[in-house]
């Protein structure tokens, strides 16, 4: 292998043994447990899971942006052309996080209304982050958001520059997020469930906007999503979360055509198919997503797992098993065919 491709496959992000905790009033709540996964260069990762099982937190972490209840472990590190970092390691407050979030890793909020203020206008507000990370000169940093602005498809670029969120429509808005997100030039741009609040025309386009300003810009794309669909649309690699932890990771062909984990088979047979029996009922899983409080040692999909060992499954955690080079499933159902960790 040549240095240069070497060098296209080195991770720019490795998450490793991420672990958040909160203390509540009832018990300790681990809401995220020992997560591990890389981002490659100009690569996306789709992690995927139902709400509420530490999708959110586990990104919100990359920046060092989640509530001071939220006790994080573990390492992020960060391998940048210029320097090599583990963010978590860092003061949230400090200098050198705040040079890192908004210019190498930008996010994506799932609802720009609440993200964007309303007591300022959009063009000012994507103004604020060039002016913080690229150039003291207003001049320049108008130039430069007007040239975002243009490339994520909004028309009259000048007239929408000095307007408040509110005379934005929902599809707008996100594509203005996005301009504001790419005006830095990220290396990293994380993606929290973009396309949740807009309807599917909408949806459409704005990935198609994100895959095109991908490979304008080389960036990594962590893309935080329920929906199997954009996954399959969007993503290089796939991260399978439930209750805390990664029970499924591997390439976006390999997931869709050899699921193992029971949960993945769950979530992609749960999905309307073009071609299928048009009268055929669509299979769910059964149950809900326990709270994660003083969970004991064993498998998390228990309760709601029609493969389950009795005695098994309930009594111990859940080691990892290696299938191939590229595909770790956290099941005991084949913790026989490869290397347990």
């Amino acid at each position: 292998m040549t240095s240069q491709a070497s060098q296209a496959e080195a991770p720019l992000l490795s998450v490793q043994d991420l672990k958040i905790q909160i203390q509540m009033d009832n018990g300790l709540m681990r809401a995220v447990d020992g997560v591990d996964f890389e981002i490659k260069k100009g690569k996306t990762l789709g992690l995927v899971g139902e709400s509420g099982c530490g999708k959110s937190l586990t990104s919100r972490a990359i920046i060092s942006i989640n509530p001071k209840e939220c006790e994080a472990t573990g390492n992020i590190l960060y391998h940048s052309d210029s320097e090599n970092v583990d963010l978590l390691k860092l003061n949230p407050r400090g200098k050198q996080i705040r040079s890192i979030r908004g210019r190498k890793i930008a996010m994506i909020f799932q609802e720009p209304m609440t993200a964007f203020s309303p007591m300022y206008t959009i063009g000012n507000q994507i103004m604020e982050s060039i002016l913080i990370h690229r150039t003291k000169d207003k001049k320049e940093a108008k130039r430069i958001a007007l040239e975002m602005l243009s490339k994520v498809g909004i028309s009259d670029e000048e007239k929408r520059f000095n307007q408040y969120p509110h005379e934005f429509s929902g599809g707008m808005r996100q594509r203005a997020m996005i301009s504001m997100a790419l005006s830095c030039n990220p290396e990293l741009l994380i993606a929290d469930e973009p396309t949740t609040a807009l309807d599917v025309t909408i949806q459409a386009q704005v990935m198609e906007l994100m895959k095109g300003l991908q490979k304008e810009f080389g960036m990594a794309i962590l893309l935080v999503t329920h929906d199997l669909g954009i996954i399959a649309e969007m993503c290089d690699e796939v991260a399978v979360m439930y209750l805390g932890k990664i029970v499924e990771q591997s390439t976006v062909g390999e997931i869709f055509k050899n699921p193992k984990h029971p949960y993945t088979k769950g979530l992609l047979r749960s999905m309307p198919r073009l071609g299928g029996n048009r009268n055929a009922r669509l299979e769910s899983i059964e149950g809900t997503v326990p709270i994660p409080i003083n969970m004991p040692p064993m498998c998390g999909f228990y309760d709601r797992c029609k493969d389950r060992i009795d005695g098994i499954c309930n009594t111990r955690a859940v080691p990892k098993t290696q299938i191939s080079d590229n595909h770790m499933v956290r099941c005991f159902l084949y913790a026989d065919e490869g290397e347990g960790k």
